[in-house]
């Protein structure tokens, strides 16, 4: 995080035996108490692309309209929640 409530995660990703490091932005989007079990627990928001021919993963198939089955861009979104132990 970058001091506000966003910044972003670099890792690695393996898919078919290829890495690649990826950037996503995250969103630190607050935190709350459990009513009913009194943990506390922070969500985050992340997001990003990459393009799957980067993995290895060309398969594709023509249509009869015009264009192709499958697109190059693979849209990453996880939304998560952390609970703090006691």
């Amino acid at each position: 995080m970058n001091g506000g409530n966003d910044g972003h995660l670099i890792g690695d990703l393996t898919i078919q035996d290829i890495t690649k490091e990826v950037k996503l932005k995250v969103d630190y989007t607050g935190q709350a108490k459990n009513p009913f079990s009194g943990q506390i627990s922070a969500g985050f928001a992340a997001r990003g692309a990459i393009n799957r021919k980067d993995f290895g993963l060309t398969w594709n198939q023509a249509l009869e309209t015009g264009g192709v089955l499958v697109g190059d861009e693979i849209n990453i979104d996880i939304e998560l929640e952390i609970i703090k132990q006691q």
